[in-house]
């Protein structure tokens, strides 16, 4: 048994239950950077598909080109015909968990241990997704459930995929507001709303420089190799002193270091870095962390595989190949930021090498006004519920459904509830199991708040009877 000691009236009892079918969803290894990982996409929809009809909804997998998405509603306990309407979003898809070799426990087995919950997925996105089924469901049971709630969630936000944005585009019902789970805490007593999130475009280079690899012995110093040419056509694009080339940052807006004082005085970046492991990549970095990481464009080498790094062979390589990611910033544009990109790249490669690209993925960055009415509703009921006033800021990562939900005018409520050190992306993911029933009990705060939304201040049609 799970003894939880917790302020929001929910047993220690009902939580294992959570773990339960957290280990479930947990066990599903739906990685979809994997192509051979399609079926566990499939599902892990299903999984979230039998979690809405649970709550006594209506559910369906819906395909878009070759992409699940889990769609269903959960109407509202009463007068349902003119209740407002929310959307809920989260991803079942979860990043690959290599390497292997440093995690404690099998990714894909849950694991309760020191008041954390292991396992790929627990923070990003399936286990705080499981915090909004269940609001739902718990509210629903009950008889309270205020306003309309509509499930959009998808399978392949982890590689950027268009078909959720497609669906919000072509929806032709909407909502009067969309709540997302899948942000972090600033720390484990603040709170926080996502107003906006940068852009991302994912990039795969190859370098092919002859027709074999070739004795280093016999041609080096000669003949191109793979490894240098990579290396040097890599080197057009990486920040110098910390700055981009004017051509990656086309399109920014200027920003002052003062709109994130704030924040920076909750957390400074440099204690963030340091608790984190990681060293500043600039003298500055530490100081304008907030700047950078979320409203600045950003370029990383994500890996590189050519020759043998491990055993003695000397060779020199003939394909050479990397990942590169860009986060964009507001109002950059992926395709024209993508077309720079291509353009320095080609430039760069030494004569002789042959360069591929391929765009992976991309999707734009977008920002909100943060004086809606949804902002406020959420913030009283989340600072009700913990005490705490979540802080606005911008969100450095990038959420693929958020810019069409801006675009479709639907005030939307980033938040959610991993912790600086849940390890999302990394081996050892973890989410601390206190804030299990805490991020249910905010939803079904907000979800309760919600029901003081106008039902056509969106233009927002009733459900069908």
């Amino acid at each position: 048994m799970t003894h939880v000691v917790n302020r929001f009236g929910i047993e220690g009892a009902e939580i294992d239950g959570w773990l339960s079918e957290l280990t479930e969803f947990i066990g599903i290894p739906s990685v979809s950077a994997d192509p051979e990982r399609a079926g566990d996409i499939r599902a892990a929809a299903e999984w979230v598909r039998r979690r809405i009809q649970m709550a006594g909804g209506e559910a369906d997998v819906e395909m878009v080109g070759d992409s699940p998405l889990t769609i269903g509603e959960v109407r509202a306990s009463h007068e349902s015909k003119t209740a407002p309407t929310v959307l809920l979003y989260g991803h079942f898809d979860v990043q690959p968990p290599d390497p292997l070799d440093l995690w404690d426990t099998d990714p894909f087995s849950l694991d309760v241990r020191d008041g954390w919950i292991y396992g790929r997925g627990t923070a990003d996105d399936k286990g705080q997704l499981f915090m909004l089924l269940e609001a739902v469901r718990r509210l629903a049971r009950e008889g309270t459930l205020p306003v309309n709630v509509r499930f959009a969630c998808d399978g392949e936000e982890e590689i950027e995929g268009p078909a959720i944005g497609r669906w919000i585009t072509q929806d032709a019902r909407g909502a009067d507001a969309c709540l997302i789970y899948d942000s972090a805490m600033l720390d484990r007593d603040t709170p926080t709303f996502a107003v906006g999130c940068r852009g991302l475009l994912y990039v795969h280079i190859k370098v092919r420089t002859g027709e074999r690899d070739l004795h280093s012995g016999q041609y080096g110093g000669a003949a191109l190799n793979a490894s240098h040419a990579l290396i040097q056509t890599l080197a057009s694009v990486l920040p110098v002193d910390g700055q981009l080339p004017p051509r990656l940052r086309f399109g920014t807006v200027s920003n002052s270091a003062q709109q994130f004082e704030a924040i920076e005085q909750r957390t400074p970046g440099a204690h963030l870095l340091s608790t984190q492991g990681g060293k500043p990549a600039y003298p500055d970095a530490a100081r304008d962390f907030y700047l950078r990481t979320t409203a600045e464009p950003s370029l990383d080498v994500n890996g590189i595989e050519v020759g043998s790094p491990y055993l003695m062979k000397t060779v020199l390589p003939v394909v050479a190949e990397a990942n590169l990611s860009m986060r964009l910033a507001w109002r950059q544009d992926p395709a024209t930021i993508a077309a720079e990109l291509e353009t320095l790249l080609r430039e760069a490669a030494p004569d002789g090498a042959e360069i591929e690209l391929q765009i992976m993925g991309s999707s734009a960055a977008a920002f909100q006004d943060p004086g809606e009415r949804v902002f406020v509703l959420g913030q009283d009921a989340v600072e009700a519920t913990l005490g705490t006033r979540p802080l606005l800021y911008r969100g450095g990562g990038s959420i693929p459904i958020f810019p069409a939900l801006v675009e479709r005018g639907i005030p939307t409520i980033i938040t959610g509830f991993d912790l600086p050190d849940g390890n999302i992306h990394s081996p050892n993911e973890r989410l601390s199991l206190d804030l299990l029933p805490a991020g249910v009990a905010c939803a079904c705060a907000m979800l309760q708040s919600f029901a003081r939304l106008s039902a056509d201040a969106q233009g927002t049609a009733s459900p069908s009877s």
